[in-house]
């Protein structure tokens, strides 16, 4: 056996399969490289994870089928190869992950990480990214160290399922190319749904992805009989197009879904493609022992460059790397992941450990770190780091009455009759508001009504997700309940969106909404919205200090003059808060005023600091409700 050829079936750390084909450990670089790329110096998602499914599901089905014409597929043998190359590695960074935490990290993101490095040790990191997509305020998190764990997730899942699934179909004597293209129809199909009815969970859930594996499956199982020159030209257009997927589309806001064909696609190209033999083949280019050696550091790549990364931005106190820390940081990804390939993965696949005992020396004492972090890390937490400071409405009493799906109504506190019952609808921006209105309300016998659902402001469209379902349904539901209730008047969002480079805009869906309840006779107060930094404020004033400019932002570059409702047609049982000059006095936006943080993160002003604005707010309320009685 040639020398490139004996290199090549050498065990691949990107994949657990062994690879029998040298252009896929480049191909595998290459995904690993604008996976890396495009997080460290554009912010963006590539497209290269899709890759790694589909080639995860060619070779993982190609092993399948070779055992069982031999009439050898044994399980447990298979798992524990997988689990010797996969788990080693992914441990390892945990644990480094977990120093780092606790060393880097501000207090307040300990309980986040924690939650996910249990998570991701457990190779259930997606579900717990996807539980936290539908829940707002985890939406709020920042990116944790280990939130790439999400597909490593995937992939283990699929280790687990993929191999009972074909030996099912041996063992029942059916069509594995048939069963796979069922597979690949109804995931797929239900990936176009869910992306469409709610993205950031069908990003992260394991039945949205399956069909990236089928696809590689089918691969596998079928032949292409196709002359050297059109092969040439087929891999070259995958991989040009592998490159360019992730300047082109969204990739994190709008995958998976049908965009999800174009990397896999593009990847199947260069698989089909194959070995042409040719020197103008792009399978020369990524069959180099350049290129294959990259391919074997590719997984532990990805595994070291995301805590890397995120350290590096929280230790220099910065939302982006820049060109020299993007250099920076890729470099010392690139060392890691060579020591940790040459310390760890390949001392353990020569080792004659048993995957079990690999198991039970890897993963214990990764939870056993991270259940200390938790049980010591509590005071510290308390001690240190201000918790978030969502408002609350004070003894209320919640109800979801039928028909309502998505609509849950909070009743306020109230002696006898209220003076005035006052609805707070939208979104966590207009919940804030609860923390100014209960004084008012308290002294003067309101009653206070809250109908909030969190990144749903009052529209009659989704403004945050567009076409998101429950956020369609809930504003449709308060609409209902607010005209049938008929409080004095509804307090809501006048703008929304107001970040660096003037962006705020009044929706028509919101006016829309005014007008339906211009119709039945209701006053609506609308408040101008407040900014979004970009940046948690409270962790830029940890790093840097409250003085510090790069700790808040030039009102100029935030809020216009004139607010965008001004030139607009609006109701008139419509009238306006806006209380700018009290979130960004003179020319700045500071993150304190008057010994009080504004922010608690990067978009919500603290429930504290909305305490200190009642006396503003009662002010404004009056000069605005007097017309209104």
């Amino acid at each position: 056996m040639a020398r490139d050829q004996v290199r090549a079936t050498r065990t691949s750390s990107a994949d657990p399969p062994r690879t029998y084909r040298p252009e896929l450990q480049g191909l595998r670089a290459v995904a690993a490289g604008l996976v890396v790329v495009y997080h460290v110096w554009l912010g963006r998602v590539s497209g290269g994870v899709d890759v790694f499914f589909l080639i995860s599901g060619f070779l993982v089905t190609g092993q399948l089928v070779r055992a069982t014409a031999r009439g050898r597929l044994d399980l447990r043998a298979l798992w524990s190869r997988m689990a010797k190359r996969l788990l080693p590695a992914a441990f390892v960074v945990l644990a480094a992950t977990v120093v780092a935490g606790v060393l880097l990290l501000p207090a307040d993101r300990w309980s986040q990480t924690i939650r996910e490095v249990a998570a991701a040790a457990l190779f259930v990191e997606n579900w717990q990214l996807a539980a936290d997509s539908t829940d707002y305020y985890a939406q709020n998190d920042q990116a944790s160290v280990v939130q790439h764990f999400w597909s490593l997730s995937i992939q283990g899942q699929f280790y687990l399922l993929w191999p009972l699934l074909v030996g099912a179909v041996v063992l029942l004597r059916r069509s594995l190319l048939r069963v796979l293209l069922l597979v690949f129809a109804a995931s797929f199909a239900y990936s176009v749904w869910l992306t469409a009815t709610d993205q950031p969970l069908a990003y992260f859930h394991t039945a949205t992805r399956i069909w990236e594996f089928a696809f590689g499956g089918l691969l596998a199982l079928s032949s292409f009989a196709l002359v050297r020159p059109l092969r040439i030209i087929l891999g070259w257009l995958g991989l040009l197009g592998l490159l360019l997927c992730g300047l082109v589309l969204q990739v994190g806001s709008e995958f998976p879904g049908y965009l999800a064909l174009w990397p896999t696609t593009c990847a199947a190209a260069v698989i089909v493609a194959g070995a042409t033999g040719s020197r103008f083949g792009v399978d020369r280019w990524l069959s180099g022992e350049r290129m294959r050696y990259l391919g074997d550091l590719s997984y532990a790549l990805y595994l070291w460059h995301w805590p890397v990364l995120i350290c590096y931005l929280v230790v220099r106190g910065q939302t982006e790397a820049g060109l020299l820390g993007g250099v920076a940081v890729i470099s010392a990804s690139l060392v890691l992941a060579a020591a940790t390939h040459l310390l760890v993965e390949e001392r353990v696949r020569r080792s004659g450990w048993s995957a079990r005992k690999l198991t039970a020396l890897l993963l214990v004492p990764v939870l056993a770190a991270v259940a200390t972090w938790q049980l010591t890390g509590v005071r510290e937490v308390e001690a240190r780091a201000p918790a978030t400071d969502f408002a609350a409405l004070d003894g209320e009493v919640c109800a979801q009455t039928p028909p309502h799906k998505e609509l849950v109504v909070c009743f306020g506190p109230v002696t006898g009759t209220p003076a005035k019952r006052v609805v707070l609808v939208g979104d966590s921006h207009i919940q804030q508001y609860l923390a100014a209105l209960t004084p008012i309300a308290q002294s003067r016998n309101w009653q206070l009504i809250a109908m909030l659902k969190g990144g749903c402001p009052f529209s009659t469209r989704s403004e945050r997700i567009p076409g998101h379902q429950g956020c369609l349904q809930f504003t449709e539901e308060a609409a209902t309940e607010i005209v049938a209730l008929r409080p004095d008047f509804v307090f809501t969002l006048a703008t929304r969106n107001v970040q660096v480079g003037l962006t705020e805009e009044t929706p028509p869906g919101f006016v829309d909404r005014w007008r339906q309840l211009d119709a039945a006779g209701i006053p609506v107060v609308a408040v101008r919205d407040s900014p979004r930094y970009g940046f948690s404020v409270a962790d830029c004033v940890r790093v840097h200090g409250q003085d510090a400019p790069r700790c808040g932002a030039p009102r100029a570059e935030l809020l216009a003059p004139v607010p965008p409702y001004a030139g607009l047609d609006i109701p008139e049982n419509v009238s306006f808060l806006d209380f700018s000059d009290r979130l960004c006095p003179d020319d700045y936006c500071p993150p304190v005023i008057g010994d009080v943080q504004v922010n608690f993160d990067d978009n919500h002003v603290s429930a504290s600091y909305m305490r200190a604005l009642s006396p503003a707010v009662e002010q404004a309320l009056d000069a605005v409700l007097t017309p209104i009685s």
